[in-house]
Order: structure tokens, then sequence, then C-alpha cells
């Protein structure tokens, strides 16, 4: 596949969706494809499904439009899937996609199998939102459309800090900066800032938290009860996983969060010497070398120590 465009070519619907619990990038190469369609295709009839995403990512072009739930039985020409390393993960609009005339996958998770008619999967590329950009005319990104990519980049980079960003990401954030985009309103708003109540519930993560196998390892665990004293939900935890990695002299970062029915949501970052997605794919899950993530049952503290085991296996302890 060279571009978009050559995809739409004779379509008349489209469904577009990624995986549950929306993050930056999902919402964000999501939203980006949605309103190329949109502005340069209104011939076509687009629909955009996600699951409710987090309020600072509503302020991008076409977040009130996303549709947050399935509704009637519907055959699309086209199902785009972005940032969603298998069909389980799409949630209840994965009926749309069986039934769909033709599906496309746009995607970086290394786990991805290529479960699409069409696959544009590249596991080193920075996120799925710097494939949508190749994927699009230049002179077609207008600055509504700049804005969510940038959006998709710099959440999945943690602004250009994981090693996964190239000169090339580089290159397109500074091409997306010339589209117009308040680029330092963007990272401050959707990246930085975070409610009393999210830096309520960080504070109560790091005092959760253990070091295992000699101080490489660190874990924590979040409680529903915990979470409802801080009055927060699933996607308020973004940031956690990430503040617990940065502890010096660990190889890897372990986040646990209840959910309602009581199994674990598990998030798991590396610095260098651990696949975490080799882990997470062995429990069900999936993601990148360094970020994957996975849902577990039992006890958090058994859940912690299945997953030390592995690491432990990995580190060659």
């Amino acid at each position: 596949m060279q571009d978009l465009a050559s995809q739409l070519a004779g379509v008349g619907s489209v469904a577009i969706a990624g995986h549950v619990r929306p993050d930056g990038d999902c919402v964000g190469s999501c939203l980006a494809t949605y309103n190329y369609i949109k502005t340069w295709f209104p011939q076509i009839e687009a629909d955009v499904y996600l699951e409710p995403i987090p309020n600072i990512f509503k302020f991008l072009k076409g977040a009130e439009e996303i549709k947050n739930t399935c509704g009637t039985e519907k055959i699309y020409d086209l199902f785009i899937v972005q940032d969603c390393g298998d069909a389980a993960r799409l949630g209840d609009v994965a009926k749309y996609f069986r039934t769909a005339k033709k599906t496309l996958c746009i995607d970086h998770h290394v786990s991805n199998q290529s479960f699409a008619d069409e696959n544009y999967i590249f596991p080193e590329k920075s996120s799925t939102s710097e494939l949508v950009f190749e994927l699009l005319e230049e002179e077609r990104i207008t600055k509504e459309i700049a804005e969510c990519i940038y959006v998709g980049i710099i959440h999945d980079t943690g602004v250009f800090q994981y090693s996964s960003t190239s000169a090339k990401t580089m290159e397109v954030a500074g091409i997306l900066m010339e589209k117009g985009i308040n680029f330092t309103k963007i990272v401050d708003d959707t990246f930085y800032t975070k409610t009393f109540a999210q830096n309520k519930i960080l504070g109560q993560a790091l005092l959760n938290s253990q070091c295992y196998l000699d101080g490489k390892i660190i874990a924590a665990a979040v409680t529903k009860e915990e979470m409802a004293k801080h009055q927060v939900l699933p996607k308020h935890l973004d940031g956690i996983v990430s503040q617990l990695r940065v502890t010096k002299g660990v190889e890897a970062a372990i986040f646990l969060y209840e959910n309602e029915d009581g199994s674990w949501k598990i998030s798991m970052r590396s610095n260098g010497k651990i696949d975490a997605a080799k882990i997470a794919m062995k429990f069900g899950g999936g993601g990148h070398v360094r970020a994957a993530g996975a849902t577990m049952e039992g006890e958090s503290q058994a859940v912690i120590e299945k997953l030390c085991m592995e690491m432990e296996g990995q580190l060659g302890l």
C-alpha cells in the first residue's frame, strides 16, 4: 500500500476504529484519518468508533462525532483498524470488522499478526500516527489533521524521549509544526497537565510500589477501591507506569490496576534489556518491545510475581 487515497477509490462507506481504552496515538491516528476522509472525500460516508476518550483529546476536530457504541447491523465497504494489534482488541465494533467487504490495518505493534485484508504494519515506527502521516499527501494535511497526528506522536514517544523516536519522526513533527499548530499548548495540555485527582492516584501508586529482583524491577498495583476513593477512572491512570520506569536502577516497571470484574490490567515499560511484548503475549496481551500490556486474573501480588519470573529469565538472573 502506497497511500490511503488509493484504498478509498470506489468506496462508499468507511468505518474507522482503534483499540479499547484508547490512548493518544489511537485517538490521534483515528481522528486524523477520519478528518482526512471527511475533508477530501466528502462523498464517502465515514464513521469513527472508539470507547469514550479522555477529555484532554476532545479539542481535536471530529472528537464530538466519535461513536462510542455500535448501532444496527451495518456492512461497510471498508473497515480501517488503527493502532490495534488484533481484532479482539476492537471491542464491540469487531462485528463491523467481520462483516466489512474489505479490511485495512495500520499499526506499529510488534505483536500484530497482519489480521486484516491489507496491512500497513511497521513495528519500528514511533506511532501509528506517524504511519498515517506517511499515507497522506502532505499538501492535504490541514492544521486540524496535523493536530491529530502530532497528539498521537507525542503520546507514543513520551514527547520524543522514547527509543522509537527517529530522525524521521522529528522531521514529521517539524512539518506538522509548520501547519500552524500550537505545539507547546498541545504538549502541556495533553501530556504534562494532570488534575489534582490524577496526582493523588499517582502518589498512591508510588506509595504502593515495591522493588523486586535486587531493585531491577519496580511494580505497583492500584485497587478499584483506591480508584474510587480518589475519584479516578482507568483513563486517568496514563503516565503512572512511565513514572515508575524512570526510577534509578530499574530495568522495567509494572503497573496494575483492578478492573470492575476483579481482573488486573497490566502495563509494562522496559528500559531496553527486557522484551515487554514477549511477556505480554505469553499472557494474552501484546504491544511493543519496550511498552506492552495484558489482562490477568488472580491476586495482585501473584500476578506481579508471575511477571517478575518472566523478567528474571530474560535478565538471566
